[in-house]
């Protein structure tokens, strides 16, 4: 995965999206932050809106899942 970085304020998380997104409409694509102890995720199209925290052994075994592997 490449990593497309947005940064959020000074002490705000980086919220990032994978290259591999939809670039005809780079709205409709999931962002992700990586913070101590959890992985948060969020619409990128409602950046104010409400986040997913997950832990980061559960998303390593989603990313592997999605992967196929």
């Amino acid at each position: 995965m490449i990593r497309n970085t947005r940064a959020e304020g000074a002490s705000g998380p980086a919220w990032f999206k994978s290259s591999y997104s939809d670039s005809s409409n780079s709205n409709e694509c999931l962002e992700v932050a990586i913070a101590p102890g959890v992985v948060r995720v969020r619409d990128s199209k409602n950046a104010d809106g409400p986040q997913l925290g997950v832990a980061r052994e559960a998303w390593a075994g989603f990313v592997a899942y999605a992967a196929g592997g």
